[in-house]
Formats: C-alpha cells, sequence, structure tokens
C-alpha cells in the first residue's frame, strides 16, 4: 500500500501533462502513486501516460477509460488508488517541489505516530496568465498550524477564502465513508469534491506551505467566464446537488455549517451572476428558478443566502441594478481575488 495517491484527471493534454508529472516526479519517493486517468483523449496523452508509466513502473500508472468527464476520472482515480491518502491534481497544473516533500513528511508523521488524519489542508496559488502578482490563498488565519484539530478550532473564513480542491488532501477511506461519487460528464464538479466529504472530516491537519499551483489563462479552460456561460447548465447542476445533498440544518457542528454556507453562498452568486451576464430571458427565468428552489428547499437556508450582502448583490431589481450586481461583483472580484 502506498502513503499517497495522486490522481491526475487529463482529458487531451498533451501540451502539458509533462510539466504536470515533473513536478510531481521531481522527488524520488517510493511511498508516492501517480494515477494517470486519460479520460478517452484524442491527442497524444495517452501515449504520453504510458511512456511515463514505463519510466517510472513503481510511481506511475496510466488508466484509460471512455470519457466521463473530470467527475468519472475522478470516480475512478479514487476506485483504483491504493494509496491511505488521496490527492486530486489537474494535468494542468502543477506543485511545488519544496512544499511537495513538506507535505509527505507530513503523512509520515500520521503513519509513524498511529493518528490518522481525515484531511489534511495546504495553500494553493493562482497562477493566472499575465498577472503581475501570484495570489496565494493561505488559510493561517483561520485554521491551527501545528497539530491535529477538529472543526470545533476553526477561526471565520473570510471572503474569497475557500477550501477549494487545490488545497485537499483527504484520507482515502474518508472518501470512501462518505459514499461520494461525482456525476460524469460535467464540469465544476471539484466544487463538490470539496464539499460534499467534509461532514464526514473528523479531524483535520493544517500545513502552511504553498503547495499546489493553480494555472488560470487557456481561453477554453472551464473556469473561463465565457465558457462558464455556454456550460450555465453544469454549473446549476452542482450548485443544486450542493444545496440538496447535504442540508445544512443537519449540521452538527456549528463552525463546519458555518463554514458550508459560506462556500454555498459564492457557488450560489456566481450561478446568479453567470445567468445575469447571459442577458437572456432564459437565464433570467432560471435565475429565478434557482433561487425559487432554495426557498422550497429550506426557508431558513433561503434567508441566509438570500439577505446576506452576495445576496443582496446578486437580486438588485430592474435592468439598471442587474447592471449593478455585474458591477459590484467585478469589484468584489478584484478585490477579493477570487477567479
Amino acid at each position: 500500500m502506498k502513503l499517497l495517491s495522486v490522481i491526475v484527471p487529463s482529458y487531451n493534454s498533451e501540451d502539458y501533462l509533462g510539466n504536470c508529472l515533473d513536478s510531481l516526479l521531481a522527488l524520488s519517493e517510493e511511498t508516492l502513486e501517480i494515477l494517470i486517468i486519460n479520460d478517452g483523449s484524442r491527442d497524444r496523452t495517452a501515449e504520453i501516460a504510458e511512456s511515463y508509466a514505463r519510466d517510472y513502473p513503481e510511481t506511475v500508472r496510466a488508466v484509460h477509460q471512455d470519457n466521463k468527464g473530470h467527475g468519472g476520472a475522478v470516480n475512478t482515480g479514487i476506485e483504483k488508488a491504493t494509496g491511505l491518502y488521496v490527492k486530486v491534481v489537474d494535468s494542468d497544473d502543477w506543485v511545488d517541489r519544496e512544499a511537495f516533500e513538506q507535505v509527505l513528511n507530513t503523512l509520515k508523521t500520521f503513519v509513524t505516530d498511529n493518528s490518522p488524519v481525515d484531511l489534511l489542508i495546504s495553500n494553493f496559488v493562482y497562477e493566472k496568465e499575465g498577472a503581475r502578482r501570484k495570489k496565494t490563498v493561505s488559510f493561517a488565519n483561520v485554521l491551527p498550524q501545528g497539530g491535529i484539530f477538529t472543526w470545533d478550532d476553526i477561526g471565520a473564513f473570510r471572503r474569497g477564502q475557500y477550501l477549494l480542491m487545490h488545497a485537499l488532501i483527504y484520507r482515502r477511506k474518508t472518501l470512501l465513508e462518505s459514499g461520494m461519487v461525482l456525476p460524469e460528464h460535467t464540469f465544476y464538479v471539484d466544487n463538490l469534491f470539496a464539499y460534499l466529504p467534509l461532514d464526514f472530516v473528523e479531524t483535520l491537519y493544517y500545513l502552511n506551505v504553498d503547495f499546489y499551483r493553480y494555472y488560470i489563462g487557456r481561453t477554453d479552460q472551464s473556469v473561463n467566464e465565457a465558457v462558464m456561460i455556454k456550460r450555465i447548465d453544469q454549473q446549476l447542476a452542482v450548485n443544486r446537488i450542493m444545496i440538496n445533498e447535504r442540508p445544512l440544518s443537519h449540521k452538527r457542528n456549528i463552525n463546519l455549517q458555518r463554514y458550508m454556507l459560506h462556500y454555498l453562498e459564492i457557488i450560489t452568486t456566481v450561478s446568479s451572476i453567470l445567468l445575469i451576464r447571459a442577458k437572456t430571458p432564459e437565464c433570467m427565468e432560471k435565475k429565478r428558478e434557482l433561487w425559487a428552489s432554495i426557498k422550497e428547499r429550506d426557508r431558513a437556508l433561503y434567508r441566509q443566502l438570500r439577505f446576506g450582502l452576495l445576496g443582496h448583490i446578486v437580486n438588485l431589481p430592474g435592468r439598471i441594478g442587474r447592471k449593478v450586481s455585474i458591477e459590484l461583483y467585478r469589484l468584489s472580484q478584484k478585490a477579493i481575488g477570487f477567479n
């Protein structure tokens, strides 16, 4: 059994997969397993995956499947993984070598001390194309350092501060206990990966290192705003799963409930703004339906989302109100720095 399984979902990744894998293989580490999930690629991704598997037979495994989307690739990776812990690294991203060494040493300590931790959290860096300054998302202000802790010990997260997939290394057993199965052929499921298992996380550890490098800048990237508007139905599908799958009123811990509300708020805000930005009657009807479904599902949740700051911003009335909503959101993006 390996210590850490790194899942690399890969679809038509020939231009950048090598860079990702090289960063993961910068350490000669026998406790590491890298699973390249070739998700029905039509370029040289399969060939590149096989070449790395041949060159690093003790570490790299190439898994080929028909296209199932990012969620289907992650599902396969979790199923095939043999590591005690699981990390997802997208094929166009990479990791920092020195930080990676500290991550592995920390995981080894959990095993040596017989103190398994459900979730290891580290920092991530937005590697935004053309940006002069790289924004680092750190959690030093909100999470204890130097020891294992629980949700009782966390502070309040700031706006723009979220435990995205890039920050998370789950214990595989915890993922399996959560029963999480990500939807196939759907974008933005990384939000579900960073949300649905949290109710099964009992113990956490925060390592204050800038480990994950999250690349933003390709025009065809799923987080490009124009692309997101075209795929708005998939964004809404993920948003609704977050609302329906884990009713916040049932959370056992007030700090966990507060954080999950914090995350759900920004996802619902993004959905609403994209629907406004689409500028079509159909999308405005979808926005109305989204908020109506929240109200029907959980009135307490609706009140918390609708009458919070972001809820007010995205629900200003009329055409002028929609313009103001967009401008306020853009200002928030610049001030807070979220993508």
